[in-house]
């Protein structure tokens, strides 16, 4: 099968950055086929409807991430996945990384390292401390632009439609099935904004203590309650 790679990107009240990630997009070292998908959570579509490039398939759906990416996911025509977060930005030969990584046999997806945004030393510990975390764990998060070989991903079910740790409740299912992802050292970079707004220790120490709760077995609707 030809390497068609669709990219989708759920969205919720993004206008302002959707034109800005296709066409950075658009601008990688790909010279096969590149299906990108937004899937809009606002029933308003106030995202989707602010996208002026041709090249985009644009969807209203339910909010959630994981219900927007299964919608994304279901319409796709590549053979590859690629779960992009708007805030995050991929490297120049990302995508000829990705289906390098698809190409063997064993592997069924994978993520990159995660790289943050900024010059503040500060998130070269996080980032330090998050890709060898996830490397250690096998559970890599969605800021690291998780992607998968579509028959796997359509085999194992997809997202669970909860609030939050589904990219987290979906790893813990591939672990369980023995099944081999690849981490891919080329750093992604995503948005430092949620960091600069709630406080680079609040924020690291928030999330961390929530994907520890949610590994100890309390449920991802209380959880939500302590992340907006």
């Amino acid at each position: 099968m030809k390497n068609q790679i669709s990219i989708i990107i759920p969205v919720f009240n993004e206008s302002r950055r959707i034109n800005a990630t296709i066409d950075h997009l658009n601008h990688r070292d790909w010279n096969g086929d590149l299906e990108i998908i937004v899937v809009d959570g606002n029933p308003e579509g106030n995202t989707v409807n602010t996208i002026t490039r041709s090249n985009v398939q644009k969807i209203i759906g339910q909010k959630g991430r994981g219900s927007q990416m299964n919608r994304g996911a279901a319409v796709a025509g590549g053979n590859i996945l690629l779960f992009l977060h708007a805030d995050t930005r991929l490297s120049h030969d990302a995508l000829n990384q990705i289906v390098a990584a698809t190409k063997q046999p064993d592997v069924v997806g994978g993520a990159f390292d995660l790289g943050i945004n900024s010059e503040k030393k500060a998130f070269r510990a996080i980032e330090l401390i998050a890709s060898t975390r996830s490397r250690l764990t096998r559970i890599p998060y969605g800021d690291q632009a998780i992607f998968f070989k579509k028959r796997f991903f359509d085999h194992i079910g997809g997202y669970r439609d909860i609030p939050i740790m589904e990219d987290v409740e979906l790893m813990q299912r591939v672990k369980k099935a023995g099944k081999k992802i690849k981490f891919i050292s080329r750093k992604v970079q995503t948005d430092s904004r949620r960091w600069e707004k709630e406080g680079i220790v609040y924020c690291t120490l928030r999330n961390w203590s929530l994907r520890t709760l949610y590994l100890l077995g309390v449920s991802p609707e209380k959880l939500k309650k302590f992340y907006s």
